[in-house]
């Protein structure tokens, strides 16, 4: 009995350190697991933050009103860069495109070329120049024929937006020539426009004519009056390695689906 009641006790004490050390080892183990559990969420998180910002989506503020009235300035939207990876450019599309860089130390943009080995406005070396994007629509294709031909006329307080030194002030009357868009011979509807497209021709029989080469685009803004885009370019067209996504929506301030 007593060898019973010893074997007992002896039993018990080791059972009691067993649980005291198997009690600390699970709150290690615990912790550590926890731990790696978080680092897994977050580098998943990256990756799959690389992979949409890079492969799939483009995440982009609009920096200008040359959109307006489809896209307000500061407006952010959302586009896809599969709609570009997969299948070719509508007329119609409103389009991210690469157009150029920005000195990563005077931060001054310049279109229409790569970066140069050292910025023309502030001296410095170039080494990680930030690519410039442009938003447009897209009104020409691969082959057409694109013309910008005068069509009516406007009075000058009736438009929102005058190009600078075109008349004296918005509330001059002066008549105001106004244009079209064709497209191989055909008037292109435009309702997204908010006010007639003024003519900049040279002369009144003037025809802007733009041959599109294959694989490029040509582009404008829908606020046509503001709008920096292919009709001041020195080379009017974007090619199709250029062109990011497809813009689809707006998130804010205003949620909307484009079109």
């Amino acid at each position: 009995m007593m060898w019973n009641e010893e074997t007992k006790n002896n039993e018990e004490q080791k059972t009691a350190e067993q649980q005291e050390g198997s009690g600390e080892k699970p709150k290690k183990s615990g912790f550590l697991s926890e731990v790696f559990s978080w680092i897994q969420v977050i580098v998943v998180a990256a990756v799959l933050a690389f992979v949409l910002n890079n492969f799939i989506i483009a995440n982009s503020v609009i920096p200008t009103g040359s959109m307006i009235p489809t896209i307000e300035e500061n407006d952010r939207v959302i586009g896809s860069r599969l709609s570009y990876t997969f299948g070719e450019p509508d007329r119609g599309d409103i389009a991210i495109f690469r157009f150029g860089w920005i000195c990563e130390h005077c931060k001054s943009a310049m279109g229409e070329s790569p970066a140069p080995e050292t910025c023309p406005l502030c001296g410095e070396a170039i080494t990680r120049p930030k690519p410039l994007y442009y938003v447009k629509r897209v009104i020409g294709l691969p082959g057409d024929v694109i013309e910008i031909r005068r069509e009516g006329s406007v009075r000058a307080s009736e438009l929102e937006e005058i190009p600078p030194g075109l008349v004296a002030s918005p509330d001059d009357d002066t008549e105001i020539a106004t244009a079209a868009v064709y497209v191989n011979g055909e008037k292109l509807e435009e309702p997204y426009l908010r006010e007639p497209m003024i003519f900049t021709g040279s002369s009144p029989d003037e025809i802007q004519r733009y041959e599109v080469p294959e694989d490029c685009y040509f582009m404008l803004g829908d606020n046509r009056n503001n709008s920096g885009d292919a009709r001041y370019w020195n080379n009017p067209y974007i090619s199709k390695d250029q062109m990011i996504a497809k813009v689809l929506l707006r998130y804010f301030p205003n949620p909307a689906l484009l079109k």
